[in-house]
């Protein structure tokens, strides 16, 4: 197989340990990680089942999202206002109680606007009961993988046993992105205004020119002040989480700091441009000899800077690859390996069809594996 030159220099140079790079933060737990691969960043107490106050907020959205995804809602679906969500304390939508309001309102009153009684409204038009809601988000959170995670309310008000870590909270946040891709640009609203009262977005990075896009903030008196966030920049995207910071200014320092801190230390390794041809694998039984393997996206990822040359890259197939083969059906992997870090694997496509070949094709192929079988009983051979 074939590589680009300078991906095959790279296989060659030998592995060293992954030089550290130095980041501290107040935070009582924080996560980094890099979408396109998940590479780990930088963690501290990554694990810890933490009370995440509002930042669960992202499971009671994540549902929404489903449900309108399969097809149980829409956006314009509305839900009744009970008293009990209208009762809610802490920061809110202001839905007047009685009032029905539609879906793709209540998902605005609760990103932009944090609204428990939002929230509520959600759970109860959902599930029937706050209570409910809260047993069908823990099961699903575990269903996804979410194994820190236990929500007693959909709002993230206080209580006990309610929790998520940072990983959870991480890992969530990044379903949304990829799953939800139609709904995340309200992440990044900076107010919005329901029954007449304008409210600002929390999130103190969208305006601060980092390509800050999302998602969440949280705070109660237990768990400090936290925030689950993402920033784009050079066409790489980052998301973390901290909490337990102790101030809307500390989180405010902290986040903006982590984020400079991210793009900072780490280069934009790009492999290949969506299209762009990786290598060719041989084909059996084909029209044609071989298939180009090409990448389906832009193929890119952040390496610590001082690491790069550290890097490994490989591309990994059955081979060969038995016709029929229609373009753009998945075959194989660009891997690529720094130390100390799970591989990247980034998928890679047929560039084009390579039909069956025909009787000729077949008897030909047929001939080769008799030879090939001969020759291996011949003496020398095992």
């Amino acid at each position: 197989m074939s590589l680009k030159p300078w991906i095959l220099g790279l296989c060659l140079m030998l592995l060293t340990p992954l030089a550290a790079v130095a980041f501290e933060t107040k935070a009582r737990s924080a996560l980094i990680v890099d979408d396109a691969t998940g590479m780990v960043l930088f963690a501290k107490n990554a694990e810890a089942a933490e009370p995440p106050a509002s930042m669960s907020k992202l499971m009671t959205l994540y549902m929404l999202f489903e449900a309108i995804r399969d097809g149980r809602v829409t956006p314009e679906t509305t839900f009744n206002v009970s008293a009990r969500a209208h009762g809610m304390a802490g920061s809110r939508m202001f839905a007047d109680i009685g009032t029905d309001v539609p879906v793709k309102d209540l998902i605005q009153g609760i990103i932009v606007q944090s609204g428990n009684d939002a929230c509520v409204v959600v759970a109860e038009g959902l599930a029937g009961s706050e209570d409910e809601f809260a047993k069908q988000m823990t099961q699903r959170a575990h269903e996804i993988g979410l194994s820190h995670t236990v929500l007693k309310n959909a709002s993230g008000w206080p209580a006990d046993g309610h929790v998520m870590s940072a990983e959870d909270l991480v890992a969530l946040a990044r379903r949304i992105i990829h799953e939800f891709p139609e709904y995340y640009d309200y992440f990044k609203e900076t107010e919005f205004t329901w029954n007449g009262i304008t409210q600002p977005n929390r999130n103190p990075l969208l305006k601060l020119g980092i390509g800050a896009d999302g998602l969440k903030t949280g705070h109660t008196a237990e768990a400090g002040y936290g925030l689950v966030g993402s920033a784009v920049q050079n066409g790489q995207r980052i998301v973390f989480a901290v909490s337990g910071l102790g101030g809307v200014q500390e989180r405010a320092v902290e986040t903006e700091a982590l984020v400079k801190w991210a793009f900072g230390s780490f280069d934009t390794v790009k492999f290949f441009s969506k299209g762009e041809l990786v290598t060719q694998a041989p084909v059996w039984l084909g029209e044609t000899a071989t298939v180009p393997l090409v990448a389906p996206t832009d193929i890119q990822m952040l390496v610590p800077r001082a690491d790069r040359s550290r890097m490994t890259a490989r591309v990994v197939y059955d081979s060969p690859i038995e016709a029929p083969i229609t373009a753009g059906q998945p075959l194989g992997a660009l891997v690529v390996e720094l130390p100390d870090q799970a591989p990247a694997r980034f998928d890679l496509v047929a560039g084009a069809d390579a039909p069956r070949g025909g009787l000729l094709t077949r008897i030909s192929a047929a001939a080769r594996l008799t030879c090939d079988q001969a020759a291996a009983l011949l003496p020398g051979h095992e």
